[in-house]
């Protein structure tokens, strides 16, 4: 049986952040539904059978809170709100859609995502040492460095120590000019860039030159006991087995550790084992320790990279 419904929107600035560029939302959701979705100025015409129409409006009033403030819904907020509807988790949806984590420079808010991603948060702000595993474009790094910043801002922590084994990705560290801090820079690039989305790039250096912040390849780790410090361990699946032992040992009082990595893109020997696989199969039941798992349903970059590793994943099975 045939049935329709419009929506009224509040504005032309939330019929665009629910409409996507080139209305690419409006095609999910009719993906997600089988019903039509078709925007006229302010109302949005919902069209189908009495179940897609209600399953649609459902999911569309989901999403009010972004949209009526004219924020961009994104193509993951829309499919962690059908996770909500299919769950009747509704309430944590909200929770999820209200908790601003921090804001850019720029302004920009920065939340989870996804409901992996806000149980990963809570972790992050609330457990000493914390693994994280999943594909690229996850937020594994970023959020990180998102709640290492505002615990530093917040005088929690009096340093973030960044760190990450410089292996080589089939170019040789040797080849590249400059003395070994400029060697290593490519490997701590992203690092760099997280934190250059909340404090300002010119002071930046100035922080690094206090130790402040301390950006250092995972060898410089070696000996250390790290007190009173946010440390984020990047790209873990790189490490060798020592390596892990060595880096988990250094942990001080008034810390925080978090170790980040994805193991399907490890850059080891093939007949070397990743010190992050280890460290999970040895401490998966050590009390006092999270772990967030993520999938490529978590993946919050463009839409393509979420079916690219789908696709990966499904040649690798």
């Amino acid at each position: 049986m045939a049935g329709a419904s419009t929506i009224q929107l509040p504005n032309i600035e939330s019929a665009i952040a629910l409409a996507g560029k080139l209305e690419e939302n409006l095609k999910l959701l009719s993906r997600q539904t089988g019903a039509n979705l078709v925007l006229r100025g302010q109302e949005l015409v919902i069209a189908g059978t009495e179940k897609q129409v209600a399953r649609a409006a459902n999911l569309v009033k989901s999403l009010e809170y972004l949209w009526s403030q004219g924020k961009a819904v994104s193509n993951t907020d829309i499919l962690t709100a059908l996770q909500a509807l299919d769950t009747q988790r509704e309430g944590d949806l909200h929770e999820l859609q209200r908790d601003v984590v921090a804001r850019t420079r720029r302004g920009e808010e920065v939340r989870a995502k996804t409901f992996r991603q806000r149980q990963y948060i809570q972790s992050l702000r609330h457990q000493d040492l914390i693994f994280c595993t999943g594909p690229a474009g996850t937020g594994k790094t970023f959020l990180a460095v998102v709640v290492a910043v505002q615990a530093l801002l917040n005088n929690e922590y009096e340093r973030i120590i960044l760190t990450r084994p410089a292996v080589e990705a089939g170019e040789k560290l040797g080849f590249l000019p400059g003395d070994l801090q400029q060697k290593v820079n490519p490997y701590l690039r992203p690092l760099y860039d997280a934190i250059n989305e909340f404090i300002d790039s010119e002071k930046v250096p100035g922080l690094i030159e206090r130790g402040v912040i301390e950006v250092a390849p995972l060898a410089y780790m070696r000996g250390r006991t790290l007190n009173n410090a946010f440390v984020i361990v990047d790209e873990a699946q790189n490490t060798t087995p020592a390596q892990m032992k060595m880096v988990l040992t250094r942990l001080g009082m008034r810390s925080r550790m978090v170790i980040t990595g994805d193991m399907t893109q490890t850059d080891l020997l093939p007949n070397q084992e990743s010190g992050l696989i280890v460290a999970l199969r040895i401490l998966k039941g050590v009390e006092g320790i999270a772990f967030s798992e993520f999938t490529q349903k978590d993946v919050v970059r463009h839409p393509l990279v979420q079916r690219i590793v789908a696709a990966y994943e499904k040649y690798e099975r």
